[in-house]
């Protein structure tokens, strides 16, 4: 880890610190990374991933009597905690958080922090931004992080993790950010304290205990906690199997939109959203090479194993892709998940040898 500061920027209004823009492996590392290099804190992409946790697992399947079939979730990314925040308390950083009532407030607010050279995470609606289309109407006011690096003209520079930076107006940024009403029009920055980033090898571990607490242990407190980790790994793998209740995937995915739903949501869940490729693993396995090099934490073999849980979860997402057959999708997934879970289970085993010895 570095501190620098980067050059001048060649897009009029974006500021002058912050690092080029493009797509991302996860995008809610990336974005983390950009704010620090704005700061002056340079690390990977795949640092700013462990960092701030990295990987995770939730799997939740929701019923609402309005809806054909059950909705599917699964998070493979560290949750609940915003990313941003979790990656500044492991490197001793300051987030600033300043939240409005209403728009016209809130935009004055972020024009003051562009104003001082400092970029600013917003968490929108990510259907109100107009490059984001046909999104369904139930993730329609779902948080979506971006970041605003800059301002030109009558247009704010959006990252949203894309080839470039995105053009919106104050307006149209506002009725997204209006979309996530539990946010109150946070605009929220990162600052470096006097003493400088915390030191990396104490920042590491603290990330990787966390994620080893997620997934072994409470993370909310409450009952929705057996979705989480490990023992959603299990709940999963479990209802997959199920052909006699309810519960299980044949009776709540057996066929029709529903079993098209779930096939997506597979697809989708394991590569793109709440998470990137191969469940985030692949990239949470560069965090702990990086780290072992880095630092004296001995993480090379928990990096084989979140590589190999990667492939499993590629796996997965290849039988879902390809299927037209519930009952030999649901046979399919239901071995991987199997294997799956004896593979988290010794990553999550070596992690913790790694930050307790």
């Amino acid at each position: 880890m570095t501190t620098s500061q980067r050059p001048g920027r060649r897009e009029p209004g974006l500021i002058a610190a912050y690092p080029d823009a493009g797509p991302a492996v996860h995008r809610e590392s990336a974005l983390a990374q950009r704010l620090l290099a704005t700061a002056g804190v340079e690390v990977s992409e795949a640092m700013a991933c462990g960092l701030g946790g990295g990987i995770g697992f939730m799997y939740a399947v929701f019923e609402y009597e309005a809806l054909p079939h059950p909705l599917l979730t699964f998070v493979t990314q560290h949750h609940p905690r915003p990313w941003v925040e979790e990656v500044a308390e492991n490197l001793g950083l300051d987030v600033n958080g300043r939240t409005s009532s209403a728009a016209r407030a809130a935009l004055a607010k972020l024009d003051a922090a562009l104003a001082a050279g400092t970029p600013a995470l917003l968490t929108v609606g990510r259907a109100g931004l107009p490059w984001h289309e046909n999104v369904s109407p139930l993730e329609a006011q779902d948080p979506h992080s971006v970041v605003v690096a800059g301002r030109d003209g009558d247009e704010y520079l959006v990252d949203d993790c894309d080839e470039s930076l995105r053009r919106v107006s104050p307006a149209a940024l506002a009725e997204a950010w209006a979309l996530h009403r539990k946010g109150r029009f946070a605009v929220r920055t990162l600052a470096v304290p006097a003493g400088g980033p915390a030191d990396l090898t104490a920042a590491v571990q603290s990330a990787v205990t966390t994620a080893v607490a997620h997934m072994t242990g409470p993370v909310l407190g409450n009952a929705f906690d057996v979705n989480f980790g490990l023992s959603g790994l299990e709940k999963w793998a479990s209802e997959v199997a199920d052909d006699r209740t309810r519960r299980g995937w044949r009776a709540r995915f057996g066929g029709g939109e529903a079993f098209a739903h779930a096939m997506r949501r597979v697809v989708d869940c394991f590569t793109t959203q709440y998470g990137s490729r191969g469940a985030t693993r692949p990239l949470y396995a560069e965090f702990l090479r990086e780290a072992d090099d880095a630092t004296p934490l001995e993480l090379g073999a928990a990096a084989d194993a979140a590589d190999e849980s990667g492939r499993l979860w590629e796996d997965v997402v290849e039988v879902a892709a390809s299927a037209v057959e519930p009952e030999r999708a649901f046979a399919a997934i239901g071995d991987l998940a199997r294997s799956l879970l004896d593979v988290e289970r010794r990553l999550v085993a070596l992690l913790g040898e790694a930050v307790t010895d």
